[in-house]
């Protein structure tokens, strides 16, 4: 088992690299930029889509060299020679996308009579859902200047800022001290975990440490969400959208009413939470808990999981699962395509990314041995497994959106908790099953709380502009004591938003809630028929082939309101559970 990135499969010649590059996108100009037959003859248009197609499959997004150097700033955000070179990469890549950008403009822009004749010719099936997408989305195209200017400020405008504030971050360290009383320096990423311990005065000295990193970056990160959310507006404006998160609902291929769905069911069942956050304060012997604690350990029922042992769990569980999921596991782990450890510079929390079909998939862990580091591997795996699955497409459907891609991760941690349960005593199936409760409530109403903190960010600075900080702490703070509730004292809660990556993503978290919820959905259909993991498979494989809607009610799941309810239900019944077993076992 190999624990850290080996690039030998992507660290080819780049030089030569860039040369084919520059080759193949300036030839695909060459010859269609003033023939047009493709936007009348749907053979011509075939044989377009054709080359556009292998020239993504083998030389889109920078190729292996930008990869490489992508790859390797998160693994040092410090490393500027790195951020250099893929800031080189991605000029470079700009450059060659608007050689070919004239061919989906104008493909957009073509007639609805000529649209529904592409669409219904059986020479373009493979292209079809392709096809039906870029219609649909072509009032939201630009002109080809246009484009091309949105592209080019997409650096200045958004990605330096981001990067400049989470690089900041990744390079402090505090001292603290550990479960053992050891004063020690500490990441800001390890102090997050610090704040997990059993005990308070780890907890506390923590929160210090961590609190004075996100107060010295409080102002530079005030300007950065304000560029973030400038950049947003200034791009749905010239767009079209209507609204801030429209561009999301439909870049993931789903719809208003998904998305609405879920959050008026979350929001009606915050009770959920409020509720158990009153059990924990209790439990922990506070009437009130500290932001800070509020993933507090209440008692460590679990023991420590080396990189080995935790690889060993999440190998018998894939291998129960299906022999495909374990092949691809242990594949990944003999070629070093898992990236263990925390280490200075190195990019907080976890990921799965893959640029292109025909390359490896990459997956970051900061594994320090917790159980909860344990499901991230599975949860990580998940997305590679489903990305692994996706090469079944061709690479024009070679994507999860996300609406689907957080399905798979929530699928796969979830049997690792299961499998976890089987080894515990009564007492510690009751405090291990506090902890999943409360990652599983992470997962659905906290993260709804932040889409909705997201909402009104967005909303107030298009409709009064400049947010300062107090104005953005205090609004985080409203929406985080919504899911929270009165067993929870918001002191120094305003800072929080700083470090909190997922809202420079705009509206990315909705996903995390509605796939953990249809997951459990999967997991119970699984538990009733073990054949259904062949339509598991099947999903896994689907990519951008089928709306998600589609994907969905192919699987027996019609997604509505009260399908959210359902899942949600299932919540409180495991709360439920908890107060009962805490009750036998003299907790309550």
């Amino acid at each position: 088992m190999k624990t850290e990135w080996d690039f030998s499969e992507i660290k080819t010649d780049f030089k030569k690299e860039r040369k084919k590059i520059e080759e193949v996108y300036e030839s695909f100009r060459e010859k269609w930029i003033n023939d047009k037959s493709y936007l009348e003859d749907p053979k011509k248009l075939k044989e377009a889509l054709d080359e556009i197609e292998e020239i993504s499959e083998k030389y889109s997004k920078g190729g292996n060299e930008g990869y490489f150097y992508w790859l390797n700033q998160e693994l040092n955000q410090n490393d500027v020679e790195a951020r250099k070179k893929f800031l080189k990469v991605e000029d470079f890549l700009i450059k060659q996308a608007h050689k070919v950008i004239f061919f989906s403009i104008s493909l957009s822009k073509i007639s609805p009579e000529k649209q529904k004749e592409f669409l219904d010719n059986p020479l373009l099936k493979k292209y079809h859902r392709y096809l039906e997408e870029l219609f649909l989305e072509s009032k939201y195209i630009l002109s080809e200047k246009e484009e091309k200017v949105l592209d080019l400020k997409e650096n200045t405008s958004y990605e330096m800022w981001v990067r400049m504030v989470s690089s900041l971050l990744a390079k402090e360290t505090r001292e603290s001290i550990n479960e053992k009383g050891e004063k020690k320096e500490y990441t800001y990423e390890e102090l997050i975990n610090l704040m997990r311990s059993e005990k308070k005065e780890v907890r506390f000295k923590a929160k210090i440490a961590f609190e004075e990193i996100l107060q010295k970056y409080e102002e530079v990160a005030e300007f950065e969400l304000n560029a973030v959310l400038e950049d947003a507006k200034i791009d749905d404006e010239l767009r079209g959208y209507n609204f801030p998160d429209e561009s999301r609902i439909k870049g993931d291929l789903i719809d208003e009413d998904f998305v609405n769905s879920l959050l008026d069911a979350v929001r009606e069942k915050f009770s959920i939470t409020r509720d158990f956050y009153h059990l924990k304060a209790k439990l922990m012997g506070e009437k009130k808990i500290g932001y800070f604690e509020r993933s507090a350990t209440i008692k460590k029922v679990e023991k420590e999981y080396p990189s080995q042992e935790a690889v060993n769990l999440v190998r018998e569980v894939f291998g129960n699962l299906d022999k495909e999921f374990l092949e691809i596991f242990d594949r990944m782990l003999n070629t070093g395509k898992l990236d263990f450890f925390p280490k200075k510079g190195k990019r907080g929390g976890a990921f799965c990314v893959h640029f292109r079909r025909n390359q490896p998939v990459y997956v970051l862990l900061n594994h320090t041995g917790k159980l909860r580091d344990v499901a991230v591997i599975a949860h990580e795996m998940g997305h590679a497994i489903n990305n692994e699955f996706m090469k079944k497409q061709s690479e024009i459907y070679y994507d999860a959106p996300l609406s689907t891609a957080e399905v798979a991760s929530t699928f796969f941690e979830d049997f690792v908790y299961k499998k976890v349960f089987e080894t515990l005593s009564d007492e510690g199936k009751f405090y291990l099953k506090i902890q999943k409760f409360e990652d599983d409530f992470s997962s659905i109403q906290r993260q709804i709380a932040l889409y909705l903190f997201e909402r009104e960010i967005h909303k107030i600075y298009r409709d009064e502009g400049y947010l300062s900080k107090e104005k953005i702490g205090e609004l985080f703070v409203k929406h985080m004591s919504e899911y929270l509730g009165e067993a929870v004292d918001m002191e120094n809660a305003h800072l929080w938003w700083i470090y909190w990556s997922h809202i420079r993503e705009c509206f990315y978290v909705y996903s995390y809630a509605s796939g953990l919820i249809i997951s459990k959905a999967m997991q119970k259909k699984l538990r009733e028929d073990k054949k259904f993991i062949e339509k598991v498979k099947t999903f896994l494989s689907s990519g951008t082939s089928k709306k998600p809607r589609e994907i969905f009610k192919e699987m027996g799941i019609e997604i509505n309101k009260e399908f959210f309810l359902e899942g949600l239900s299932e919540l409180e019944k495991e709360l439920e559970e908890i107060k009962e077993i805490g009750k036998k076992l003299g907790k309550i």
